[in-house]
Protein backbone atom coordinates (compact mmCIF):
# COMPACT_ATOMS: atom_id res chain seq x y z
CA UNK A 1 0.00 0.00 0.00
CA UNK A 2 1.15 3.61 -0.71
CA UNK A 3 2.29 5.46 1.99
CA UNK A 4 1.40 8.72 0.09
CA UNK A 5 -2.00 6.93 -0.76
CA UNK A 6 -2.47 6.29 3.24
CA UNK A 7 -1.56 10.08 4.42
CA UNK A 8 -4.27 11.55 2.15
CA UNK A 9 -7.13 8.13 3.57
CA UNK A 10 -5.79 9.28 6.63
CA UNK A 11 -6.45 13.46 6.11
CA UNK A 12 -9.70 12.14 4.55
CA UNK A 13 -10.96 10.58 8.16
CA UNK A 14 -9.56 13.25 10.03
CA UNK A 15 -12.52 15.81 8.25
CA UNK A 16 -15.26 13.49 9.20
CA UNK A 17 -16.32 14.92 12.92
CA UNK A 18 -18.75 12.27 15.30
CA UNK A 19 -22.03 13.81 15.03
CA UNK A 20 -22.95 14.71 18.61
CA UNK A 21 -19.33 15.31 19.94
CA UNK A 22 -18.24 17.75 17.19
CA UNK A 23 -14.86 16.62 16.89
CA UNK A 24 -13.06 14.18 14.21
CA UNK A 25 -13.07 10.54 14.72
CA UNK A 26 -9.14 10.34 14.72
CA UNK A 27 -8.45 12.46 17.52
CA UNK A 28 -11.23 10.04 19.67
CA UNK A 29 -9.76 6.90 19.02
CA UNK A 30 -12.89 5.75 16.93
CA UNK A 31 -10.65 4.74 13.85
CA UNK A 32 -9.49 1.06 14.55
CA UNK A 33 -7.74 0.03 11.12
CA UNK A 34 -7.77 1.25 7.79
CA UNK A 35 -6.11 -1.39 5.03
CA UNK A 36 -6.33 -0.85 1.14
CA UNK A 37 -5.94 -3.70 -1.43
CA UNK A 38 -4.57 -4.21 -4.51
CA UNK A 39 -7.62 -2.72 -5.93
CA UNK A 40 -7.80 0.45 -4.47
CA UNK A 41 -10.98 -0.71 -1.83
CA UNK A 42 -10.40 0.93 1.70
CA UNK A 43 -11.35 -1.61 4.56
CA UNK A 44 -11.80 0.54 7.46
CA UNK A 45 -13.25 -0.48 10.80
CA UNK A 46 -14.86 2.56 12.94
CA UNK A 47 -15.42 2.16 16.25
CA UNK A 48 -19.12 3.46 17.76
CA UNK A 49 -18.86 5.09 20.97
CA UNK A 50 -22.01 2.60 22.03
CA UNK A 51 -24.21 -0.01 20.40
CA UNK A 52 -27.07 0.82 19.21
CA UNK A 53 -25.36 4.53 18.66
CA UNK A 54 -28.65 6.72 17.16
CA UNK A 55 -26.48 8.60 14.72
CA UNK A 56 -24.66 4.84 12.99
CA UNK A 57 -25.92 5.85 9.73
CA UNK A 58 -24.24 9.58 9.51
CA UNK A 59 -21.63 8.02 10.64
CA UNK A 60 -21.55 5.65 8.04
CA UNK A 61 -22.69 7.90 5.16
CA UNK A 62 -19.80 10.80 6.29
CA UNK A 63 -17.44 7.83 6.37
CA UNK A 64 -17.72 6.73 3.04
CA UNK A 65 -18.02 9.75 1.49
CA UNK A 66 -15.24 11.27 2.79
CA UNK A 67 -13.30 8.21 1.45
CA UNK A 68 -14.68 8.38 -1.73
CA UNK A 69 -13.23 11.55 -2.74
CA UNK A 70 -9.91 10.39 -2.18
CA UNK A 71 -7.89 9.99 -5.18
CA UNK A 72 -6.79 6.88 -5.66
CA UNK A 73 -9.90 5.08 -4.13
CA UNK A 74 -12.07 2.66 -6.11
CA UNK A 75 -14.61 1.73 -3.32
CA UNK A 76 -15.21 1.65 0.06
CA UNK A 77 -15.69 -1.54 2.73
CA UNK A 78 -16.66 0.08 6.12
CA UNK A 79 -17.35 -2.53 8.88
CA UNK A 80 -18.49 -0.32 12.06
CA UNK A 81 -17.78 -1.51 15.21
CA UNK A 82 -18.32 -0.69 19.02
CA UNK A 83 -15.59 1.04 21.60
CA UNK A 84 -14.74 -1.20 24.52
CA UNK A 85 -14.58 -0.11 28.57
CA UNK A 86 -10.99 0.53 28.34
CA UNK A 87 -11.56 2.38 24.78
CA UNK A 88 -14.85 4.62 25.65
CA UNK A 89 -12.98 5.08 29.19
CA UNK A 90 -9.82 6.72 27.51
CA UNK A 91 -11.75 9.10 25.26
CA UNK A 92 -13.89 9.97 28.53
CA UNK A 93 -10.30 11.13 30.37
CA UNK A 94 -9.63 12.89 26.64
CA UNK A 95 -12.85 14.97 26.29
CA UNK A 96 -13.19 15.99 30.15
CA UNK A 97 -9.20 16.47 29.96
CA UNK A 98 -8.54 14.50 33.38
CA UNK A 99 -11.11 16.91 35.36
CA UNK A 100 -12.83 15.45 38.18
CA UNK A 101 -16.59 14.54 37.50
CA UNK A 102 -19.69 16.95 38.18
CA UNK A 103 -16.79 19.98 37.60
CA UNK A 104 -18.99 22.50 35.85
CA UNK A 105 -16.45 24.04 33.39
CA UNK A 106 -18.24 27.57 33.06
CA UNK A 107 -18.10 27.92 35.98
CA UNK A 108 -14.19 28.19 35.66
CA UNK A 109 -12.66 31.50 36.02
CA UNK A 110 -10.73 31.47 32.61
CA UNK A 111 -14.15 29.84 30.78
CA UNK A 112 -14.89 31.99 27.71
CA UNK A 113 -18.44 31.08 27.11
CA UNK A 114 -20.89 33.20 27.15
CA UNK A 115 -23.24 32.39 29.50
CA UNK A 116 -27.14 33.91 29.35
CA UNK A 117 -30.11 32.69 31.45
CA UNK A 118 -33.44 33.61 30.61
CA UNK A 119 -35.85 34.11 33.23
CA UNK A 120 -39.63 35.05 33.69
CA UNK A 121 -41.52 36.45 36.58
CA UNK A 122 -44.48 33.85 35.63
CA UNK A 123 -45.16 31.39 33.16
CA UNK A 124 -47.22 32.04 30.02
CA UNK A 125 -44.64 35.09 28.51
CA UNK A 126 -43.25 33.23 25.45
CA UNK A 127 -40.01 32.93 28.02
CA UNK A 128 -39.21 29.33 25.94
CA UNK A 129 -39.95 30.70 22.56
CA UNK A 130 -37.52 33.45 23.16
CA UNK A 131 -35.29 31.18 23.96
CA UNK A 132 -34.96 28.79 21.16
CA UNK A 133 -35.19 31.60 18.62
CA UNK A 134 -32.51 33.59 20.05
CA UNK A 135 -30.40 30.08 20.34
CA UNK A 136 -31.13 29.06 16.78
CA UNK A 137 -30.32 33.07 15.38
CA UNK A 138 -26.35 32.88 17.25
CA UNK A 139 -25.89 29.41 15.99
CA UNK A 140 -26.89 31.04 12.60
CA UNK A 141 -24.19 33.65 12.73
CA UNK A 142 -21.21 30.43 13.18
CA UNK A 143 -21.35 30.33 16.85
CA UNK A 144 -21.17 27.47 18.51
CA UNK A 145 -24.16 27.01 20.48
CA UNK A 146 -25.44 25.11 23.64
CA UNK A 147 -29.17 24.95 25.61
CA UNK A 148 -29.73 23.46 28.53
CA UNK A 149 -33.66 23.39 28.84
CA UNK A 150 -33.67 24.05 32.55
CA UNK A 151 -37.46 24.45 32.48
CA UNK A 152 -37.66 21.26 34.65
CA UNK A 153 -41.56 21.12 34.82
CA UNK A 154 -42.44 22.93 31.13
CA UNK A 155 -39.85 21.06 29.28
CA UNK A 156 -40.70 22.43 25.75
CA UNK A 157 -37.55 23.16 24.23
CA UNK A 158 -36.98 20.09 22.55
CA UNK A 159 -40.14 20.01 20.62
CA UNK A 160 -39.66 23.70 19.21
CA UNK A 161 -36.30 22.55 17.91
CA UNK A 162 -37.84 19.13 16.56
CA UNK A 163 -36.08 16.98 18.77
CA UNK A 164 -38.91 16.10 20.85
CA UNK A 165 -38.55 12.13 20.88
CA UNK A 166 -34.51 12.21 20.93
CA UNK A 167 -32.53 10.88 23.49
CA UNK A 168 -28.81 11.74 24.17
CA UNK A 169 -25.85 8.97 24.07
CA UNK A 170 -24.21 8.12 26.96
CA UNK A 171 -20.62 6.83 27.16
CA UNK A 172 -20.14 5.68 30.61
CA UNK A 173 -20.58 8.92 33.22
CA UNK A 174 -20.53 11.42 30.09
CA UNK A 175 -24.12 12.35 28.40
CA UNK A 176 -23.49 13.72 24.88
CA UNK A 177 -26.41 16.69 24.00
CA UNK A 178 -28.57 15.59 21.27
CA UNK A 179 -27.48 18.02 18.12
CA UNK A 180 -30.06 19.49 16.04
CA UNK A 181 -30.69 20.59 12.44
CA UNK A 182 -29.98 23.71 12.93
CA UNK A 183 -26.86 23.62 14.96
CA UNK A 184 -27.84 24.13 18.50
CA UNK A 185 -27.04 21.30 20.83
CA UNK A 186 -29.16 20.77 23.74
CA UNK A 187 -30.18 18.82 26.76
CA UNK A 188 -33.42 18.54 28.70
CA UNK A 189 -34.78 16.99 31.47
CA UNK A 190 -37.40 15.61 28.86
CA UNK A 191 -34.90 13.29 27.04
CA UNK A 192 -33.53 11.91 30.87
CA UNK A 193 -37.07 10.91 31.51
CA UNK A 194 -38.08 6.62 30.79
CA UNK A 195 -41.04 8.07 29.02
CA UNK A 196 -41.92 11.77 27.00
CA UNK A 197 -45.35 11.74 28.80
CA UNK A 198 -44.16 10.80 31.96
CA UNK A 199 -44.25 13.72 34.83
CA UNK A 200 -41.17 15.34 36.69
CA UNK A 201 -42.39 15.92 40.49
CA UNK A 202 -39.50 16.53 42.11
CA UNK A 203 -38.63 18.66 45.22
CA UNK A 204 -35.06 21.31 45.87
CA UNK A 205 -32.65 18.80 46.43
CA UNK A 206 -33.85 16.74 43.34
CA UNK A 207 -34.17 19.98 40.71
CA UNK A 208 -30.21 21.19 41.90
CA UNK A 209 -29.34 17.34 41.00
CA UNK A 210 -31.04 17.71 37.91
CA UNK A 211 -29.18 20.80 37.00
CA UNK A 212 -25.55 20.16 38.01
CA UNK A 213 -26.30 16.84 35.87
CA UNK A 214 -27.26 18.54 32.39
CA UNK A 215 -24.14 21.26 33.40
CA UNK A 216 -21.25 18.74 34.48
CA UNK A 217 -22.10 15.29 33.61
CA UNK A 218 -22.78 16.97 30.02
CA UNK A 219 -19.91 17.32 27.02
CA UNK A 220 -20.22 20.30 25.63
CA UNK A 221 -17.03 21.39 23.54
CA UNK A 222 -16.42 24.20 23.12
CA UNK A 223 -19.36 26.49 23.05
CA UNK A 224 -19.28 30.28 22.18
CA UNK A 225 -22.49 30.62 24.00
CA UNK A 226 -24.42 28.32 26.45
CA UNK A 227 -28.65 29.60 27.39
CA UNK A 228 -30.15 28.60 29.42
CA UNK A 229 -34.44 28.81 29.71
CA UNK A 230 -35.28 28.63 33.31
CA UNK A 231 -38.43 28.16 34.99
CA UNK A 232 -40.99 30.83 35.75
CA UNK A 233 -40.59 32.51 39.40
CA UNK A 234 -37.94 32.96 41.99
CA UNK A 235 -37.72 28.97 42.98
CA UNK A 236 -35.02 26.17 43.17
CA UNK A 237 -33.32 26.35 40.06
CA UNK A 238 -32.81 30.60 40.25
CA UNK A 239 -31.67 30.15 43.61
CA UNK A 240 -29.01 26.81 42.47
CA UNK A 241 -28.21 28.40 39.35
CA UNK A 242 -26.92 31.53 41.36
CA UNK A 243 -24.79 29.05 43.62
CA UNK A 244 -23.52 27.12 40.43
CA UNK A 245 -22.67 29.60 37.98
CA UNK A 246 -22.65 32.95 38.85
CA UNK A 247 -21.16 34.57 36.15
CA UNK A 248 -24.19 33.90 33.74
CA UNK A 249 -25.87 37.04 33.17
CA UNK A 250 -29.86 37.26 33.35
CA UNK A 251 -32.31 38.27 30.26
CA UNK A 252 -35.91 39.14 31.64
CA UNK A 253 -38.90 38.43 29.63
CA UNK A 254 -42.28 39.84 30.25
CA UNK A 255 -45.20 40.68 28.22
CA UNK A 256 -46.85 44.60 28.11
CA UNK A 257 -49.54 44.44 30.59
CA UNK A 258 -48.65 45.33 34.06
CA UNK A 259 -49.24 42.13 36.01
CA UNK A 260 -46.80 40.56 33.62
CA UNK A 261 -44.43 43.43 34.49
CA UNK A 262 -44.71 43.61 38.21
CA UNK A 263 -43.56 39.84 38.45
CA UNK A 264 -40.65 40.20 35.82
CA UNK A 265 -39.29 42.84 37.78
CA UNK A 266 -39.67 39.94 40.78
CA UNK A 267 -36.94 37.68 38.76
CA UNK A 268 -34.71 40.64 37.89
CA UNK A 269 -34.18 41.62 41.47
CA UNK A 270 -33.44 37.76 42.05
CA UNK A 271 -30.80 37.65 40.02
CA UNK A 272 -28.95 40.41 41.67
CA UNK A 273 -29.69 38.51 45.12
CA UNK A 274 -27.74 35.77 43.33
CA UNK A 275 -24.91 38.59 42.36
CA UNK A 276 -25.72 38.39 39.00
CA UNK A 277 -25.63 40.81 36.01
CA UNK A 278 -29.43 41.93 34.64
CA UNK A 279 -28.00 41.93 30.69
CA UNK A 280 -32.09 43.38 29.39
CA UNK A 281 -35.64 42.95 28.71
CA UNK A 282 -37.30 41.64 25.82
CA UNK A 283 -40.99 42.28 25.98
CA UNK A 284 -43.07 39.84 24.18
CA UNK A 285 -46.55 39.55 22.37
CA UNK A 286 -46.01 43.66 22.23
CA UNK A 287 -48.84 44.02 19.73
CA UNK A 288 -50.58 42.63 17.00
CA UNK A 289 -50.41 43.58 13.18
CA UNK A 290 -53.72 44.85 12.18
CA UNK A 291 -54.28 41.99 9.25
CA UNK A 292 -56.99 44.46 7.34
CA UNK A 293 -54.94 47.87 7.50
CA UNK A 294 -50.89 46.54 7.97
CA UNK A 295 -48.11 47.21 9.54
CA UNK A 296 -49.20 50.82 10.33
CA UNK A 297 -51.80 50.02 12.34
CA UNK A 298 -50.50 48.32 15.52
CA UNK A 299 -52.92 46.46 17.74
CA UNK A 300 -52.11 46.08 21.49
CA UNK A 301 -53.39 43.05 22.81
CA UNK A 302 -51.80 42.64 25.95
CA UNK A 303 -51.70 46.79 26.38
CA UNK A 304 -48.35 48.38 26.45
CA UNK A 305 -44.69 49.73 28.35
CA UNK A 306 -44.14 46.74 30.22
CA UNK A 307 -41.10 46.20 29.26
CA UNK A 308 -40.43 49.72 29.30
CA UNK A 309 -40.91 49.52 33.14
CA UNK A 310 -39.18 46.30 33.81
CA UNK A 311 -35.83 47.69 32.24
CA UNK A 312 -36.82 51.40 33.54
CA UNK A 313 -37.41 50.08 37.21
CA UNK A 314 -34.22 47.76 37.50
CA UNK A 315 -32.21 49.96 36.18
CA UNK A 316 -33.24 52.55 39.25
CA UNK A 317 -32.97 49.07 41.40
CA UNK A 318 -29.20 48.00 40.78
CA UNK A 319 -27.86 51.64 39.72
CA UNK A 320 -26.63 50.29 35.93
CA UNK A 321 -28.43 50.63 32.66
CA UNK A 322 -30.49 47.16 31.84
CA UNK A 323 -31.89 47.68 28.31
CA UNK A 324 -35.02 46.98 27.38
CA UNK A 325 -33.51 44.70 24.15
CA UNK A 326 -36.60 44.33 21.78
CA UNK A 327 -40.11 44.04 21.46
CA UNK A 328 -41.46 40.56 19.86
CA UNK A 329 -44.80 40.81 18.13
CA UNK A 330 -47.60 38.75 18.28
CA UNK A 331 -47.48 36.53 14.88
CA UNK A 332 -48.77 33.32 13.92
CA UNK A 333 -45.46 31.98 12.03
CA UNK A 334 -43.84 32.55 15.83
CA UNK A 335 -46.53 29.96 16.96
CA UNK A 336 -46.07 27.82 14.29
CA UNK A 337 -42.46 27.67 13.80
CA UNK A 338 -42.39 26.35 17.43
CA UNK A 339 -44.67 24.00 17.15
CA UNK A 340 -43.80 22.30 13.85
CA UNK A 341 -40.03 22.12 15.44
CA UNK A 342 -38.40 24.81 12.83
CA UNK A 343 -37.90 28.40 14.91
CA UNK A 344 -39.30 31.59 13.27
CA UNK A 345 -35.75 33.05 12.81
CA UNK A 346 -35.21 29.61 10.48
CA UNK A 347 -38.45 29.27 8.96
CA UNK A 348 -39.63 32.48 7.98
CA UNK A 349 -36.56 34.94 8.64
CA UNK A 350 -37.91 37.96 7.28
CA UNK A 351 -41.24 37.75 9.42
CA UNK A 352 -41.30 41.03 12.29
CA UNK A 353 -41.08 38.87 14.62
CA UNK A 354 -38.04 36.75 13.65
CA UNK A 355 -36.31 40.16 12.71
CA UNK A 356 -36.57 41.28 16.29
CA UNK A 357 -35.18 38.23 17.87
CA UNK A 358 -32.33 38.18 15.64
CA UNK A 359 -31.28 41.93 16.21
CA UNK A 360 -31.95 40.68 20.21
CA UNK A 361 -29.16 38.30 19.56
CA UNK A 362 -26.87 39.50 17.30
CA UNK A 363 -27.26 42.44 20.61
CA UNK A 364 -26.62 39.62 22.98
CA UNK A 365 -23.62 37.78 21.15
CA UNK A 366 -21.86 41.19 19.93
CA UNK A 367 -21.24 42.18 23.61
CA UNK A 368 -18.16 41.81 25.91
CA UNK A 369 -18.10 40.81 29.45
CA UNK A 370 -17.45 43.00 32.19
CA UNK A 371 -18.15 43.17 35.42
CA UNK A 372 -20.24 46.64 35.73
CA UNK A 373 -23.45 45.93 37.73
CA UNK A 374 -22.16 42.60 39.30
CA UNK A 375 -22.23 42.57 42.83
CA UNK A 376 -18.51 40.45 43.53
CA UNK A 377 -19.64 39.32 46.62
CA UNK A 378 -16.15 40.51 48.32
CA UNK A 379 -15.90 40.71 52.40
CA UNK A 380 -12.91 42.70 53.67
CA UNK A 381 -10.78 40.80 56.27
CA UNK A 382 -9.52 43.56 57.94
CA UNK A 383 -9.23 47.43 58.26
CA UNK A 384 -6.51 49.63 57.30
Amino acid sequence: MSSTLLDRISAALATVNDPEIKRPITELGMVDTVTVDDAGVVHAKVLLTVAGCPLKDTINRDVTAALDKVEGVTGVDLELGVMTAEQRGAMRDSLSGGAAQREIPFAKPGSLTKVFAIASGKGGVGKSTVTVNLAVAMAAEGLKVGLVDADVYGHSVPAMLGVADSRPTQVDDLIMPVPTASGVSVISIGMLKPRRDQVVAWRGPMLDRALVQMLADVYWGDLDVLLLDLPPGTGDIAISLGQHLPNAEILVVTTPQEAAAEVAERAGTMAEMMHQRVVGVVENMSYLVCPHCGPEHKIEVFGSGGGARVADTLSKRFGTQVPLLGQIPLEPSLREGGDAGKPVVESDPTAAAAAELIGVAQRLSGRSRGLAGMQLGLTPTSKF
